[in-house]
């Protein structure tokens, strides 16, 4: 088990049923309103642990929308939800975020924890930039609308050609 089998990209939100215009407190508190539904489309074995968790450091205090548990990977999962395009400042967030949670609430056996970063699009290049392909912090988007059918066949396209790199087979 990786996080490379466990994260995907994208998330389609559509039964969230939010409208054209909402914030970040919208998107968050109708994620929690279909808890069971957004933890389906996460994938097996999350467990939800918190929401908008406080993180002191210093005299800053910050606010992590979401935590999860993630069983076979034996770690906290961050979510950390944008709803606009993601920028590289959303790394540095998340990295505080990581290291905090590594030095205050990681229990001994458990693995470091990773971060997820979900936002509306995302730029290839700075995220290959950024090795946020790898390792513990993830990109991905999210859909509160199914996309067109040729998108979709395009993602789907995609994503089997990554397996299969993945795989060894290309």
């Amino acid at each position: 088990m990786s996080p490379d089998l466990v994260f995907r990209d994208p998330y389609f939100l559509d039964f969230l049923k939010l409208r054209d215009a909402y914030q970040e407190k919208d998107l968050e508190m109708a994620i929690l309103r279909e808890l069971e539904r957004f933890i389906l489309e996460l994938g097996q074995d999350f467990a939800f642990m918190d929401r908008q968790k406080r993180i002191t450091v210093g005299r800053d205090d910050f606010y992590l929308d979401l935590l999860f548990y993630h069983r076979r990977l034996k770690c906290l999962v961050a979510v950390e939800l944008k709803l606009r395009q993601f920028q590289p400042a959303d790394k540095g967030q998340m990295e505080l975020y990581l290291r905090w949670l590594d030095k205050h609430e990681r229990h001994p056996g458990e693995e470091p924890p990773l971060g997820l970063i979900l936002c509306t699009e995302k730029d290839g290049e700075q995220i290959a930039l950024l090795k946020l392909d790898k390792g513990e912090i993830r990109v991905a988007e999210y859909l509160t609308a199914l996309p067109p059918r040729k998108l979709l066949q395009k993602k789907l396209h995609e994503a089997a050609r990554l397996a299969r790199k993945e795989l060894g087979n290309e």
